[in-house]
């Protein structure tokens, strides 16, 4: 099997401290998470909150929001310790919330010169973990003095309200949409309506001395935001009103969850839509990708844990997402609609989602996991927990489109105070004692507070109608129909035939065979060559005395002193099996890594755990020549030593056996 190249000892280093200054990039990423994009008008104010990870050493560190300026400072305007800059003196507050884990910036009387880049963020220096803040402050639009403004959400409905003078009561009224210099019209009182606005807005009077008239427009676009003028009459002395219409999209609600933890979306889209079917999606790009509806319908990647709960008849539901994974994070609406399907101009809600991802490792662990269980056999789910959730309520569930139904349970940790929790006795366990077809689904292990749900794992349970056991299947072919092969069928001796329990991996046992199999093959490839090369010796001398040709037995007996001198040589090679290839490395190459100019834990700061390469006794020089270790010269000389006597004993054999040959009977 082909080797890979082997790399001198300077290279080794080089690709270690890359690695060194490239993984902290990386596995630093900050959980800091705030809105990534702020805007605001001229003269209002605006209120900025950002999430940090709940530790003590965080709730209690200093906070901060900076400038980010054109030389890559970040200038701090204001922060926990008390410190407000000029520019921000009597305009702005910063405010923490340790209970909530957050902090938040307000800022008053903004003016277009707060446009810019900021970060919000934990530290004793501006350095530390933050997150980038874009914000922009516009001008306000200049209107007519006499314009009422109307600023609806999109989706909502809107009544703008139309007075007029007595003499004209009985003229025509109007509605139309300033675009440019014209004026285009959307509704009037002779039943016109234009068919951007079609069964969506309605023309009527109001009261029985009508002095006013109403102009509805429901299920609110973007593209309706604009200046209106409604009228009534037609000449000069006309009756007329300029209206603003602000038709805002929904601010994202920011939802902070960790790794493995659970989220909840309350959605409250008002009673005008109770009735209509209800969705969360999304975003993606323009579209926003249904993720599950009351229809049915749901986004395979979330399925076994996701819940929709409709919470009254007013049109508010809940949707719980839980077992969170890093690819979770994004920006998710929830809506109505008679399809289920977003739809433009139907009244939506929002959600940022940050998914902490330096949450380390899970606290809830599931044996055996995915299992396929066999009906009228005992099958027994256990959930270890760490010590974390000593006290918390913990549970056992089965999920369905509906919820999650809460199943009998038992709590095997012992019954000691919680400082002296042992982690290896924390174990929750569920039995389905006979199972039943209907026990197929996911199950969900997790723990509560109160009603809140907090950390959570999934599996799948399988139920099929064989014999032998259970064993493992993946949770993505959990709904199709599972195969069992013969070397799968596999019962463990001492367990009871009533009883379901999951057996290893057969794809990793086959993997782990034929990683062995790899050895045991070189093995005998190498004890092969050995015994060949022996019959082969043995023969040719035979040929070569028998037939009297020198040349030949020079050659061989050549070839053979070469190969031995090759296997000597290889006596100090150590063999190292990695995966399903081989490679050979010298020991003398792992010696010392400081004499390869090699540095363990190079620059590694227990208090900070950064790399810090700019250490005056951890710099490397890459001109400098690595010097080997003595012992390693005193090897590689003796092992050409070895050659060349192995090589001067082949031309004194060579030489006595051919002088043999020529001075032997002629019959021998």
């Amino acid at each position: 099997m082909a080797q890979p190249p082997w790399k001198p000892p300077a290279m080794r280093f080089f690709v270690a401290t890359t690695l060194l200054v490239i993984l902290p990039a990386v596995f630093t990423k900050s959980p800091i998470f705030g809105p990534q994009d702020v805007s605001s008008v001229v003269g209002t104010s605006v209120s900025i909150t950002c999430y940090y990870p709940a530790t003590s050493v965080n709730r209690h560190s200093r906070k901060y929001w900076c400038r980010q300026g054109a030389s890559g400072l970040c200038t701090t305007l204001i922060s926990s310790n008390g410190y407000v800059s000029k520019e921000y003196a009597d305009r702005a507050h910063l405010i923490n919330f340790p209970e909530n884990n957050t902090f938040m910036i307000n800022i008053e009387q903004l003016t277009q010169n707060d446009t810019g880049s900021y970060k919000c963020g934990l530290g004793t220096s501006n350095r530390g973990l933050f997150f980038e803040v874009s914000l922009e402050v516009s001008q306000a639009p200049d209107f007519p003095i006499d314009t009422h403004v109307y600023t609806k959400d999109l989706g909502r409905n809107v009544t703008i309200d139309c007075p007029f003078q007595k003499e004209n009561a009985h003229s025509k009224k109007s509605l139309c949409k300033k675009i440019g210099q014209t004026c285009e019209l959307v509704i009037d009182s002779t039943e016109y309506v234009n068919p951007k606005y079609k069964d969506r807005t309605r023309l009527s009077m109001k009261g029985t001395n009508p002095k006013l008239f109403n102009v509805d427009i429901n299920y609110l676009r973007l593209s309706d935001a604009g200046l209106y003028v409604c009228q009534a009459g037609e000449d000069s002395s006309a009756d007329r009103k300029n209206v603003d219409l602000q038709v805002l999209e929904p601010k994202p609600e920011l939802v902070y969850g960790d790794l493995r933890a659970s989220v909840a979306f309350d959605c409250d889209l008002g009673r005008e839509v109770a009735h209509e079917a209800k969705y969360l999606c999304r975003m993606n790009k323009e579209t926003c990708d249904l993720i599950i509806n009351t229809l049915g319908q749901r986004d395979p990647a979330f399925e076994g844990r996701i819940l929709l709960t409709r919470k009254d008849n007013n049109g508010r539901f809940s949707v719980l997402i839980t077992g969170l994974r890093k690819e979770d994070a994004g920006h998710y609406l929830c809506g109505a609609h008679s399809s289920g399907l977003p739809q433009e101009g139907w009244p939506i809600q929002a959600w940022q989602l940050f998914v902490n991802e330096a949450t380390g490792t899970p606290n809830l662990e599931v044996t055996p996991q995915n299992v396929i269980a066999v009906p009228g056999q005992a099958l027994t789910l256990s959930c270890h927990y760490t010590c974390k959730y000593y006290s918390q309520e913990k549970y056992w569930c089965k999920w369905s489109n509906e919820g999650c139904h809460t199943l009998p349970s038992l709590d095997k940790a012992a019954r000691l105070p919680s400082v002296s929790c042992d982690p290896n006795n924390q174990v929750i366990s569920m039995t389905l004692n006979p199972v039943k077809k209907e026990d197929e689904g996911w199950y969900w292990c997790g723990v509560k507070k109160g009603q809140a749900y907090g950390e959570t794992t999934a599996i799948y349970v399988a139920v099929e109608e064989k014999t032998g056991g259970s064993r493992q299947v993946s949770p993505l072919d959990a709904n199709a129909p599972a195969n069992v092969a013969p070397e799968e069928e596999v019962v463990e001796s001492g367990v009871s035939e009533n009883e379901n329990k999951a057996i290893p991996n057969p794809n990793l046992l086959e993997e782990e065979r034929e990683i062995d199999g790899v050895g045991d093959q070189a093995q005998e490839n190498r004890a092969a060559v050995d015994a060949g090369s022996a019959d082969g010796h043995k023969g040719t001398s035979k040929v070569l005395f028998s037939t009297l040709v020198p040349l030949g037995l020079v050659l061989a007996v050549g070839a053979v002193a070469v190969w031995v001198a090759r296997v000597r040589h290889r006596k100090n090679v150590d063999r190292m099996s990695i995966s399903s290839y081989r490679t050979d490395i010298s020991m003398a190459d792992f010696k010392n890594p400081r004499d390869v100019g090699g540095n363990v834990n190079m620059g590694a700061s227990p208090d900070t755990q950064e790399t810090d390469l700019e250490r005056k006794d951890e710099i490397v020089t890459t001109t400098e020549v690595a010097t080997e270790p003595e012992e390693s010269k005193k090897a590689k000389r003796s092992s050409k030593e070895e050659a060349d006597l192995a090589y001067s004993a082949f031309l004194l054999q060579s030489s006595t056996i051919a002088a043999q040959v020529h001075n032997s009977p002629k019959e021998a």
